[in-house]
């Protein structure tokens, strides 16, 4: 039986289906649906396989914790080493690398911490720790927010000590997040896609990039049917299945944002 989805969770149906017509549920990182890209793609598996997708758009840490309590029938994230454990853990049958795209750091326009000169992402960070200047985290146990604190840990910097001072963790999404860092004309990381498919950017730009340490992957695990009787693994295998395909695949390679390609896929053949 399906322990009841946290009311904080927002499910987005692929498509609109009876109640007769299969349907499974994805426990998802919200940078792909923010970023469009499940609306892009899931009427496509649909329609080819008559299964619906209905999302759970929140961040990794929630999305494994629901998938872990039964509510899903795949997990869809990006964290490699907490999807890696959710396995060996017995609580997916397996994980699939399928996409990549990188994290940035967006700043005020004119950058006063001078981010754009650092030559690695751990000299971006010493500058931010060593400045009079404002970072704001997402501080919930995201993806995103799992990434920057192993930035942190490899610049030598632990930030929590600074709560509240230059460094703020706002406990919210990355839109909430990118929000206040703009109104308090402070720093922030995001992934890539949803900097580009935010809205409100104001004068804010990306001051950092290009370091392979920002390298985000995305994987993709079908929840282990063994532990939670009422996953669907045959409807989700079949859409692990063509996301992982040459049809899947090309499809998330096509998606565009003002021109720009936002995810790359990277499915082992």
């Amino acid at each position: 039986m399906r322990l009841p989805i946290l009311a904080a969770t927002l499910i987005i149906t692929a498509a609109r289906v009876s109640a007769a017509e299969p349907f499974i549920i994805v426990q998802s990182t919200t940078s792909t649906q923010n970023s469009g890209l499940y609306d892009s793609i899931l009427p496509e598996f649909t329609a080819a396989s008559g299964i619906a997708v209905r999302v759970v758009a929140v961040g990794t840490g929630q999305a494994i914790m629901n998938a872990r309590n039964c509510d899903g029938d795949v997990l869809l994230v990006h964290a490699k080493a907490a999807e890696e454990k959710f396995v060996a853990d017995g609580a997916g049958v397996s994980r699939s690398d399928i996409m990549y795209n990188d994290f940035v750091i967006v700043g005020p326009h004119d950058d006063p911490a001078g981010l754009s000169d650092a030559k690695t992402v751990s000299k971006a960070f010493d500058k931010l720790e060593s400045g009079d200047f404002v970072f704001t985290s997402r501080g919930d146990d995201s993806g995103t927010h799992k990434k920057e604190m192993a930035l942190w840990q490899m610049a030598g910097v632990d930030p929590t000590q600074a709560s509240g001072t230059w460094y703020r963790e706002t406990g919210s999404g990355m839109g909430a997040t990118l929000n206040i860092a703009i109104g308090m004309n402070a720093y922030a990381m995001t992934d890539r896609a949803t900097w580009i498919a935010f809205g409100n950017k104001a004068d804010h730009k990306i001051v950092f990039e290009g370091d392979n340490a920002l390298f985000n992957q995305y994987g993709v695990i079908l929840v282990n049917g063994e532990r939670c009787p009422s996953v669907k693994a045959e409807e989700g295998q079949a859409f692990i299945d063509w996301l992982l395909s040459e049809t899947g695949q090309s499809a998330i390679g096509a998606y565009r944002r003002q021109g720009q390609q936002l995810f790359f896929p990277n499915a082992r053949k």
